[in-house]
């Protein structure tokens, strides 16, 4: 498959108001693509339209849909088709997270978060393949994430959601790849978005200690720039690759599991205990 190129392009990309979405949208927009910005965070959405027009796209339209309310997205897609031209790339961004334990998360929560991370993903993907079929050198990305390879206690919601949309992309690669449209799960680490700290409570009292561990934990963690997420995942399309796994510490999980996957929670929690003790 040749390498994608990006100028006049129509590239669509969700959750793009902020964070990794944000940070694709202003790189392909130093590329000359046509954006189509999806977000349901409108001042926000405005303001990236407004700054991908500065850096030279193509054409920019901002596209206000609210991912969670269970959409079958043909009618976003019959929209974007006619403004701006079919899909050539779409770019499955959008993500949310709860905090708390499985037992402590309410159901409902649970639906919302699979609704918007995992559903939102099968029913954009499902709107816009027609459109990416008739495209030669089309490209899709989905985005798991490090919680995609590796599960850690205290997200079994983001963890299931993010383990299904590895397995639906990597299926649907095979059934694409022979009709020359492009796939890539991408698996980032800590990447310093808003993700964490906008994560919606669930079960949990929000002055409780548990609470404030886990936004320590965002803090420490969720270091790298999106800037630089956006420009391996630039590289990755253009590349063509399959797969993609952001930072160092994603790499070595996804190692990790491959290594002892029985056993790899036990390995890490051992390994934490003793840099504390180190430290």
């Amino acid at each position: 498959m040749q390498r994608f190129t990006f100028a006049g392009r129509t590239c669509v990309i969700t959750g793009a108001a902020g964070g990794i979405g944000e940070a694709l949208a202003l790189d392909l927009a130093r590329r000359r693509a046509e954006l189509a910005l999806v977000d349901r965070d409108v001042e926000g959405l405005e303001r990236v339209a407004g700054l991908a027009r500065e850096l030279g796209a193509a054409g920019v339209t901002a596209y206000p849909v609210d991912l969670s309310d269970g959409g079958d997205r043909l009618d976003l897609a019959a929209e974007i088709s006619s403004r701006q031209g079919p899909a050539d790339l779409l770019i499955n961004n959008a993500g949310v997270t709860l905090i708390g334990t499985f037992e402590e998360n309410h159901t409902a929560d649970i639906d919302w978060l699979l609704e918007i991370n995992l559903h939102a993903v099968i029913r954009m993907t499902k709107a816009f393949l027609p459109q990416l079929l008739s495209r030669p050198g089309a490209h899709l990305v989905n985005m798991s994430s490090l919680f995609g390879l590796f599960a850690p206690p205290g997200q079994v919601a983001y963890a299931t959601s993010k383990y299904a949309v590895r397995g639906f992309t990597e299926a649907l690669r095979h059934e694409l790849a022979p009709r020359g449209v492009g796939v890539t799960v991408v698996h980032p680490g800590g990447v310093r978005t808003n993700i964490a700290t906008s994560a919606r409570l669930s079960g949990v009292d929000p002055d409780s200690e548990e609470t404030a561990e886990g936004r320590r934990f965002a803090a420490a963690a969720l270091t790298l720039p999106p800037e630089e997420a956006a420009r391996q995942i630039v590289a990755a399309v253009e590349n063509r690759n399959p797969r993609l796994v952001i930072t160092r510490e994603a790499k070595a999980g996804d190692l990790l599991t491959r290594i002892a996957p029985a056993r790899y929670w036990a390995i890490t929690q051992r390994l934490s205990r003793r840099r504390a003790r180190v430290d």
